[in-house]
């Protein structure tokens, strides 16, 4: 079975540790990075299926950074997340190419629905 890994990318060490303890109770292998610059030394080492990137990144907003991840591996899927949306802010996120975009405050239950159904697709595409 292959392993399913995802990164994540955050600056906030509450939530980097937080759900990746969620994740890896999943059955996730899980890394995470605080900056934009850290992830890219992990990404060039190490292929990721996801990414779970924060639109606040030191650094630069994170959905100017899909593209520099997406020419490093075009199959990875990301996830962007946000504390506060706004309409605006929306907008200029989901015209990246990104699979899922995802408001911190609706909770964790439902970002682990998102990835478990990512990896669902994923399997299924590998049969």
């Amino acid at each position: 079975m292959e392993e399913k890994r995802i990164l994540i990318i955050d600056p906030d060490p509450k939530f980097r540790s937080s759900f990746s303890a969620i994740l890896r109770n999943e059955g996730y292998y899980i890394e995470t990075s605080k900056c934009l610059t850290e992830a890219i030394h992990k990404i060039v080492q190490t292929s990721f299926h996801c990414v779970i990137m924060d639109v606040n990144l030191p650094e630069i907003k994170g959905y100017e950074a899909v593209s520099i991840l997406k020419n490093i591996d075009p199959k990875v899927k990301i996830i962007m997340t946000t504390n506060k949306n706004t309409k605006r802010l929306e907008v200029k996120v989901r015209k990246q190419d990104i699979f899922y975009y995802f408001i911190k405050s609706f909770g964790n239950d439902e970002l682990k629905l998102v990835i478990n159904s990512l990896f669902k697709d994923k399997k299924d595409i590998q049969k």
